[in-house]
């Protein structure tokens, strides 16, 4: 290092050598599937049973099989990232039934922004799908249309009310209008200051104090007015009320549930509340609702989306509008390969198990291929329904394994399909037991390491499962086994049992273990992120030695956690020639010797003669 002093002095440098071999995580999972709410072709990270349920709602018929392999994974761990697939022709219901596809928030925020689509009315569901005909959006944008104090003359049995003032510029049908403490729903309006209510009025009452009044007033504590940030830029009437209601009870399931309520926003663009957050309406749902977004300004809103200042902003008729037009589409294969495509670059998301669910070849090659690429994270499979389920089929099971387009370290299979309870639909469904498969892994992390085994009756024990499609014999096990396709037992008294603990590979090697691939992936990614602090230093031996001491404290810890039974770190001038070190490369070489799991137990049981001693055949069998 060179003195920049030029007069005498102490110069104290700090240089660290404490790099150290980082921790990785070994147990987040992904899955690709249909939903029937939540944004699409975006990773969600859902970690639990009730954060899939708000974020892409309760399962149907149509989607049983997706909501429970994600749900079922949640029963081991509480880290999986899903991305609701989506078909091109599934629609967002909209204010005026017009259906319009916004895929999630950030389309909307590139090609939906407000005003952009005014065909569709003010308001968009915020997700796509037929859920989102059941929402109803009310506007109260006046003072006068909150509430209105009035004076009426009305004719006996009749449904025609005369008011001292007329109330078409504030308000609507199925809005209120209490005579004399009576309440009645606006039908319609007729000449001039003529009210028309949903009932005849019993008696000649003219002069009886009337209140006409916005349908969802009571859900708020004061009209609409001018906010005190307007008020300051001399502004005025800027503020609003919307409410958000469940008007079919899809969502909450009882009709007419209020699901949002937004209080004194503002129509100014650069309105702010007194904590100096934003209180425009548009930002506003954007930022909070959801169920909407805002599309559209109201007709008539001629200066909505103006700055505050000096601005006197229109107040208009109260507005309510039942959404429609929102469609569901059943996924495609190449609508889930889009959605896999969001789990493919392992430097954008960081993911260690795929979850197939219930899919066919075409999509099992796919997933299989993203793992292989990655060469970090492991995918998980089972066989098809029609095959493991009811009339069970083994040779279509051990083709299904057959038509894999790779043999592959990085994949797993299971042999059938578990019996569970559907609490949402209230009936029991066949699911695919690879998101449990990939949930043992899970626990296994949890309570041993990643390079211990998931299966057998320690770690191996399927969660919420009443029966397992079929019970292999000993010798169709022997059959599945040979191509990698691991048993799932039932055993009394003990529960579904995963039985092997083999990969994809058909080459046979350490690598066609769950444990050691698992092992090798967590020893790769740790120590590939702690050499990329190597990078752009000088190959020298004070780097090569730097490597070397880092490595080295991180493979004896897992040593000393039984993943490893030896190892050696070589890094010096033997494997870093003066050839390596002109091509600008490092070189570190890494020996694993992996521990296996037991996978055959031999017991012998030897009866003996009295008088032969033991010493003299104890080692019989060897």
């Amino acid at each position: 290092m060179a003195f920049v002093s030029i007069s005498p002095s102490v110069e104290v440098t700090e240089v660290d050598l404490t790099n150290i071999v980082p921790q990785v995580s070994s147990t987040g999972g992904a899955y690709v599937g249909q939903f029937n709410w939540g944004p699409a072709n975006k990773r969600i990270l859902i970690d639990s049973e009730t954060t899939l349920v708000n974020k892409f709602a309760k399962p149907d018929s149509n989607n049983v099989i997706d909501f429970y392999s994600v749900s079922n994974f949640l029963q081991y761990g509480n880290n999986i990232k899903v991305v609701r697939a989506i078909n091109a022709n599934t629609l967002n219901a909209t204010a005026n039934g017009n259906g319009i596809q916004i895929v999630n928030e950030e389309d909307y925020l590139l090609n939906h922004p407000i005003g952009a689509n005014t065909i569709y009315g003010p308001f968009y569901a915020r997700y796509a799908g037929a859920k989102g005909n059941s929402l109803k959006v009310s506007v109260c944008s006046s003072t006068n249309g909150f509430k209105y104090n009035l004076t009426a003359n009305t004719v006996a049995n009749s449904n025609v009310v005369t008011l001292s003032a007329n109330t078409q510029p504030y308000f609507v049908a199925n809005d209120t209008l209490s005579i004399a403490g009576v309440q009645y729903n606006i039908v319609g309006f007729g000449a001039n200051t003529d009210v028309i209510i949903n009932s005849n009025y019993g008696t000649t009452s003219n002069g009886a104090t009337a209140i006409a009044a916005w349908q969802y007033a009571p859900y708020f504590d004061s009209a609409p007015s001018t906010s005190l940030y307007t008020s300051n830029q001399n502004g005025a009437n800027d503020e609003m009320h919307i409410i958000v209601l469940d008007e079919d009870g899809l969502f909450s399931g009882t009709k007419g549930t209020v699901l949002e309520r937004y209080s004194h926003v503002s129509k100014g663009i650069d309105a702010k509340n007194d904590d100096n957050t934003p209180n425009y309406w548009d930002i506003r749902l954007q930022n909070l609702s959801s169920y909407i977004y805002s599309a559209a300004q109201l007709p008539g809103s001629i200066n909505w989306g103006s700055t505050v200042s000096n601005v006197n902003f229109t107040q208009l008729p109260n507005y309510s509008a039942s959404f429609g037009g929102g469609i569901d589409v059943n996924v495609t294969n190449a609508n889930r390969e889009i959605g896999w495509d969001y789990f493919r670059n392992p430097e954008e998301v960081d993911v260690q198990l795929l979850v197939s669910g219930a899919s066919d070849i075409t999509l099992t090659n796919y997933i299989q291929t993203i793992a292989n690429e990655r060469k970090d994270c492991v995918a998980f499979f089972s066989p098809l329904q029609q095959d493991a389920v009811n009339s069970v089929n083994m040779d279509n099971i051990i083709a299904y394994r057959n038509s894999m387009s790779a043999s592959s370290s990085y994949g797993v299979m299971d042999s059938g399909w578990g019996y569970q309870y559907d609490k949402y639909n209230n009936k029991y469904i066949w699911v695919p037991l690879n998101a449990d498969t990939a949930g043992l892994c899970v626990r296994t992390d949890s309570v041993r390491d990643p390079w211990w085994s998931p299966a057998g009756f320690n770690r191996g024990q399927y969660l919420g499962k009443i029966k397992v499609s079929w019970n292999p014999t000993k010798a169709q096990r022997d059959e599945l086994y040979k191509v990698g396709i691991n048993p799932v037992l039932a055993f009394p008294g003990e529960g579904i049992i995963l039985y092997g603990d083999k990969t994809l590979q058909s080459k046979p090697s350490a690598f066609d273990r769950i444990n050691v691939r698992r092992l090798f992936i967590v020893l790769e990614k740790s120590i590939a992120t702690f050499s990329r602090y190597s990078l752009f230093e000088f190959n020298d031996a004070f780097t090569r030695a730097a490597f070397v001491n880092g490595v080295t404290p991180y493979l004896r810890a897992i040593q000393g956690r039984r993943g490893v039974t030896d190892f050696l770190v070589q890094c010096d001038e033997r494997n870093n020639t003066p050839q390596v070190i002109d091509a600008n490369q490092f070189i570190g070489t890494i020996f694993i010797k992996p521990a296996r799991s037991i996978n055959f137990i031999q017991l012998y049981f030897v009866a003996t003669p009295t008088g032969v001693a033991f010493q003299e055949i104890q080692n019989f069998g060897q």
